[in-house]
């Protein structure tokens, strides 16, 4: 019965999986806006688009494309874990909001997938990176050495 209703791991293990899956998500996403990876088009048509098609200013254009591509590199590794994960989450509020709420909930143009990686960087927001991050070993060594903010 203790197989049914008790943890099979410990939670920085599944936080360690929820930033990696939201890590490699906006990593790709955001590597298509700024690079052109992916079969992606690009800073310069990413950012033509935000403002010709979406009536968005090109500043916010900017800081969609690099919240999703270098916030996914931090979140991947653990690192301002709670940062990254709040500019993820504001960017799938406002692409939900903009872009995929008239769709309805379902795939492919719904909002079920941003409001899923929605509540994943919610809730890397509330617990941080986990043991497995680089913030955990900031944290602790900080505070092994007296170092107070």
């Amino acid at each position: 019965m203790k197989l049914l209703f008790r943890p099979w791991v410990n939670t920085s293990i599944v936080i360690l999986l929820l930033r990696i899956i939201l890590g490699i998500v906006f990593i790709a996403h955001g590597g298509q806006k700024v690079l052109g990876w992916f079969g992606g088009r690009g800073l310069a048509a990413t950012v033509d688009m935000f403002v010709n098609n979406m009536h968005i200013p090109a500043v916010l254009a900017y800081m969609d494309a690099f919240t999703e591509f270098l916030g996914g590199i931090l979140v991947l590794i653990g690192l301002l874990t709670r940062i990254s994960s709040a500019g993820i989450a504001v960017v799938m509020i406002v692409a939900i909001a903009r872009v995929h709420a008239p769709n309805g909930f379902f795939n492919p143009a719904g909002y079920e997938f941003p409001l899923t990686l929605l509540v994943i960087a919610v809730v890397l927001f509330l617990y941080g990176s986990g043991r497995y991050g680089i913030d955990y070993f900031w944290e602790s060594r900080t505070r092994q050495s007296g170092i107070t903010y």
